[in-house]
């Protein structure tokens, strides 16, 4: 599910990149803000699993 971005944030993201920023920069803080905004949904939603869970699927110390 898409969230709604306001032209307002999408300014104040561009606006925190540097003057020499490329189009690659600008990909990337977009997805990382995509990425942020879905897991405090899931979150939210109760869509989560324990670090000990996780830690044993991939076989890691608990």
């Amino acid at each position: 599910m898409s969230t709604i971005v306001s032209k307002e944030d999408a300014h104040k993201l561009i606006d925190q990149l540097p003057a020499n920023a490329t189009w690659e920069d600008l990909m990337h803080e977009i997805y990382v803000r995509e990425a942020i905004e879905k897991g405090l949904e899931d979150s939210k939603g109760g869509n989560t699993k324990d670090v000990v869970e996780i830690r044993k699927k991939y076989g890691l110390p608990e």
